[in-house]
């Protein structure tokens, strides 16, 4: 994205009905930890999608709702039934790929995870590097310009360039699949650069190659995939990337070193090694769901509009893989500090005593982790009764509350008319915004707001930013905690943090549900342009 304004704190005084709701007796520090603390206890297991675990999760958040007063969202239940698809590696060979005749198997200088479209894979074809494999009319980026692509293999370094708007970058590297498609390519293979290699270690990238590969069923019994053409996939390392290379003239050195420049866009050129695949997956189907409910609005018809509160309730479950003697992944920052911050932001609204203009609809969804699988399901498959309308979505995802923050990074909130709302909800409680600190994360597109960012909703996403001790406590969750056993109730969580970022994100979502006009996107803008062309679109301030 192009960085994020800072957008001064406003000393102004909240709009009525945002200080009429925002009673500081409603969002309590104390409900917000044991909320937390019964989310990731053992008990539970790492609440992974599919699981016991996460069905004693998911009925915990059903009865909250309903003490709450909320109505279902679906008829006669609390629950979506979300239907996943699991597929893993079998067969006793090992799956590989051969490169100009020489075998690379799977674990070594290949990463080749499942795929359960599938289950016995033995394809050939031709290849061809296509730099990043970025493609965008708006943008006026082509990487495919001039290359035949058509029934052959796009081979792309992952990532974006080195300067590109973070927002955009995430969100073209996240489409390099359908990119690849739509230039006629049958397969996608990722070279990691050094950017990525300096991230994420090769072990890791194997590691997670191994992991089952989840989707959701679609009507015909078939995982849902937004690229079923695309029917090669793997990440190469060094050995497997030189094997792709051979004859090429070019050198894997010389084509990292120039992705690593500012600005650095290798371009594309024909391989002359044919690719082989072959990989056999198994595929089971495991039982989820999603949790929603709605909150009514006072208006007629401004109550026919919803504001979306999601945040999700998995985590990664147990693992024997895990070091040490503890194998459960608890996850009380990633996600169970989101889940409670949005039981308190329901429990504000149920307790205020001033119902909001438009309605909200609260969802708990399933299988984040697996690639925001939940959250796609529901925005492809809406709850809404007839004639309700999405107009935005505050998502929470993992808000690092182990400091007392002083600033946020609100992802999204400057593409649409959500920015000045974010700014104003946050200044309230004397917290400024700041841009992305980490835009080679790709943040935007890595957590559940961005499937409905796909489906043309403006969005915003809330992370606790770097002021003051906020660097150190969050390069330090993310290298110690996150994603390990070690994300527990043994973390110094500060609770007061945590009720002011559930008092945020409360005052963010009364502002939407109480404006006479929904959120719209800003005229020119990247998303929506992309999602939304359609839509009208207001003028950035």
């Amino acid at each position: 994205m192009r960085p994020l304004m800072i957008l001064p704190a406003l000393a102004l005084t909240l709009a009525v009905p945002m200080a009429a709701a925002a009673q500081p007796a409603a969002i309590s520090a104390g409900q917000i930890r044991a909320d937390v603390a019964f989310l990731s206890d053992d008990l539970l297991e790492g609440r992974d999608a599919g699981t016991r675990g996460y069905d004693i999760a998911a009925r915990y958040v059903a009865a909250r709702f309903e003490a709450l007063g909320l109505h279902q969202a679906v008829r006669d239940s609390w629950y979506q039934p979300v239907t996943l698809s699991v597929a893993r590696l079998a067969g006793d060979r090992k799956a590989s790929l051969t490169i100009g005749g020489r075998r690379f198997d799977n674990g070594g200088d290949v990463a080749i995870a499942p795929f359960g479209r599938e289950p016995q894979q033995a394809l050939e074809a031709q290849a061809v590097f296509v730099g990043y494999g970025l493609k965008s009319a708006r943008e006026k980026i082509d990487d495919y310009a001039g290359l035949d692509l058509k029934g052959k293999i796009a081979v792309a370094l992952s990532g974006s360039p080195v300067g590109m708007p973070s927002e955009v970058g995430a969100h073209l590297a996240a489409e390099k699949a359908l990119a690849a498609q739509e230039a006629g390519a049958i397969g996608l293979i990722t070279i990691p650069t050094d950017a990525m290699l300096g991230r994420t270690s090769w072990t890791k990238i194997k590691s997670r190659a191994q992991e089952p590969a989840v989707s959701w069923l679609e009507t015909d019994s078939q995982p849902f995939v937004r690229t079923p053409g695309i029917r090669i996939t793997a990440t190469v390392n060094d050995a497997a990337a030189d094997a792709l290379l051979a004859g090429s003239g070019h050198k894997l050195g010389a084509l990292r070193a120039q992705a690593a420049k500012k600005g650095g866009r290798p371009r594309g050129f024909a391989l002359k090694p044919s690719v082989r695949i072959e990989r056999s997956s198994s595929a089971a189907t495991a039982p989820s769901r999603n949790v929603v409910a709605i909150l009514p609005g006072s208006d007629p018809v401004l109550g026919q509009e919803y504001v979306l509160l999601m945040a999700h309730l998995d985590h990664l479950g147990v693992k024997d893989s895990a070091p040490g003697a503890d194998k459960i992944y608890n996850g009380a920052m990633d996600n169970a500090s989101g889940v409670a911050t949005m039981l308190a932001v329901a429990k504000a609204f149920a307790e205020s005593g001033h119902r909001p203009k438009r309605s909200i609809l609260f969802a708990a969804v399933t299988a984040e982790e697996d690639g925001l699988l939940g959250s796609q399901f529901l925005a492809k498959n809406p709850v809404l009764p007839q004639g309700g309308k999405l107009v935005g979505v505050v998502n929470l995802d993992m808000p690092i509350l182990t400091y007392d923050f002083q600033d946020v990074v609100a992802f999204g909130a400057e593409h649409s008319t959500l920015g000045p709302v974010v700014a104003k909800a946050a200044g309230a409680e004397g917290v400024s915004l700041s841009p992305d600190p980490l835009p080679a994360e790709g943040l935007f597109t890595r957590s559940d707001h961005y499937r409905f960012v796909q489906e043309g909703v403006p969005a915003v996403f809330l992370m606790t930013g770097f002021a003051g001790p906020g660097r150190q406590a969050f390069e330090h969750f993310l290298k110690t905690d996150y994603h390990q056993p070690s994300d527990q109730m043994s973390l110094p969580f500060n609770w007061d943090a945590a009720a002011k970022f559930a008092r945020v994100n409360y005052a963010i979502a009364r502002e939407i549900a109480d404006q006479p006009q929904a959120p719209r996107w800003y005229k020119g803008d990247f998303f929506g342009d992309a999602f939304a062309p359609d839509a009208a679109k207001a003028a950035k301030p």
